[in-house]
């Protein structure tokens, strides 16, 4: 296969930790640029020194300032344009749909979708000039099944899900691929996170929860953020050219449908 991605630049949100970090380190073993974007500066400092060696940086914007998104990306493109995207973005809080107020959706939709959207309309004239553009968004499994107790989460993936593929078919003429990586539980605070509350939701302690869920997936256990992070690499790389508009499930079979 053809993984080769020296002379390519990718900027990687949530790129500090968990599977964002991951899919950087995976890139720049490739032979990419990284930059990486997330809020804590020291936590991207960290994980700069983490990145295989290459020309990388990293920008300092929290995901719900959306003009500081902005201001942050234009000044990185002076620099030079992007051909890989990874939109990537912590989930929004856990609880029944019902009970969600309107703001909920609004901070979900802003973090998630408005954010991508801005993102892929600054990238997008240097993917078209190169004739290569890879955009991935790290969404989830909810996209193919609602999960229960993740009511706004649900809503605003299924729409993050729609308009990649909208943007698919809109953009394979310029060889720019849009495609979405859906995982299933994989060891990151996200994970940390759910399974906490469900203990105290439920009155079980975090070791039984933890158990209780690894029954659900086939495989017996979470995933790792670099079996993300491997399947990441593919798409954005030479070899991933053909593969556009899709949802690719990592969940280790839990997922109940084909």
């Amino acid at each position: 296969m053809d993984l080769d991605l020296k002379g390519r630049r990718a900027l990687v949100c949530g790129s500090s930790q968990g599977m964002g970090l991951a899919i950087a380190r995976e890139l720049s073993e490739m032979g990419a640029n990284i930059t990486l974007f997330a809020r804590n500066e020291a936590s991207l400092n960290e994980a700069l020194a983490q990145l295989s060696p290459g020309t990388h940086d990293y920008l300092v914007a929290d995901f719900d300032d959306l003009p500081a998104v902005e201001a942050e990306v234009k000044r990185a493109l002076k620099k030079g344009p992007y051909q890989i995207l990874i939109n990537n973005s912590g989930g929004p809080a856990p609880g029944p749909l019902a009970e969600a107020d309107l703001s909920s959706f609004e901070v979900a939709m802003g973090r998630h979708l408005h954010v991508s959207h801005t993102l892929v309309r600054l990238l997008l004239p240097g993917m078209k000039d190169a004739n290569f553009g890879r955009i991935v968004n790290i969404i989830s499994t909810s996209v193919k099944i609602p999960i229960p107790g993740l009511g706004v989460s649900n809503t605003v993936r299924g729409a993050m899900a729609s308009w990649a593929k909208t943007l698919a078919n809109e953009l394979g003429q310029y060889g720019v691929t849009v495609n979405n990586i859906l995982p299933g539980f994989i060891n990151t605070a996200r994970i940390e996170s759910l399974v906490a509350g469900k203990s105290k939701s439920q009155g079980k302690s975090e070791a039984e929860i933890e158990a209780e869920m690894k029954k659900t997936i086939p495989a017996g256990r979470f995933g790792e953020p670099s079996e993300i992070a491997a399947y990441a690499g593919l798409l954005c790389s030479n070899s991933g050219a053909y593969i556009n508009g899709t949802s690719l499930r990592i969940d280790g079979g839990r997922t109940g449908s084909i």
